[in-house]
């Protein structure tokens, strides 16, 4: 009986997380559909349905399972500490598994959506670690007229799925990364977004970090991609914010000197 309740329990808390948790879905909405029906949108109204949807439980299957990405530092004793931390398979995406498509959104979408699902927003450090780690990568294609149109948007995902030709498994190379970074903070810029990555086949990103669009400001090429909260680093659980907190640790997710902006 014991035996069955601790396995039961393990069980439990492997499911919490490696999976996103999302409600049983009650208003289905396809990815062309979604984009059809925002076809007009501003920004804000892209983005509130975008939520909306997303929360409903609107995602295809293989989004919802978490992806493994390992990171190793040496202390100043010189012992290696070693952690994994869980991300998305691939950026936000709208839909089921027959008919979906990534959506752009802005940081303050995304950080709901993030709060919501008990997940965060990656660092530079962890955008490079996450291409390192991707079993595709695929090119990226810069896009010049209407980049912050909704057509756009749905235009840069179809010639994506043209690109990844069915092929599965993390993917990565596809967008720049709304991440948390402390230029955010440091910048003296207020309502900011930080992006960054959008990386080349030779592993070096087309798109440094930058802090120069307004908050509200997303086009084509930006992506979500969702990191669960929790980081074991030596076989214990960590929350992230104490992970960032901890000048030792935080090198193992952050490359900034102060790593002090947690969420949007």
């Amino acid at each position: 009986m014991w035996r069955l309740f601790f396995i039961s329990c393990l069980l439990a808390s492997c499911h919490s997380y490696k999976k996103i948790q999302v409600p049983a879905l009650q208003n289905p909405i396809t990815g062309s559909a979604f984009y059809m029906q925002c076809a007009s949108c501003n920004w804000h109204q892209r983005d509130s349905l975008a939520v909306k949807v997303l929360l409903e439980g609107n995602m295809p299957s293989f989004l919802k399972w978490f992806v493994p990405v390992h990171a190793t530092i040496t202390s100043a004793e010189g012992k290696n500490i070693n952690a994994v931390y869980y991300v998305s398979p691939d950026y936000l995406s709208i839909g089921n598994d027959a008919d979906w498509a990534r959506v752009p959104l802005t940081p303050m979408a995304a950080q709901k959506i993030a709060d919501t699902l008990h997940c965060f927003l990656p660092t530079r450090k962890m955008v490079n670690e996450i291409y390192k780690a991707a079993a595709v990568k695929l090119a990226p294609v810069p896009m010049y007229a209407f980049r912050d149109s909704t057509v756009t948007m749905w235009q840069h995902h179809l010639i994506i799925e043209g690109q990844r030709k069915g092929k599965k498994g993390l993917i990565a190379g596809i967008k720049k990364d709304v991440v948390i970074s402390e230029k955010i903070v440091k910048d003296n810029k207020p309502n900011r977004v930080a992006i960054y990555g959008w990386h080349l086949f030779n592993g070096n990103p087309i798109q440094p970090l930058y802090t120069g669009h307004v908050n509200w400001y997303v086009d084509y090429s930006h992506g979500i991609r969702l990191v669960y909260h929790k980081i074991k680093v030596n076989g214990k659980w960590m929350d992230y914010k104490t992970l960032l907190q901890d000048k030792t640790l935080r090198k193992l997710i952050c490359d900034e000197a102060d790593c002090n902006f947690y969420r949007y």
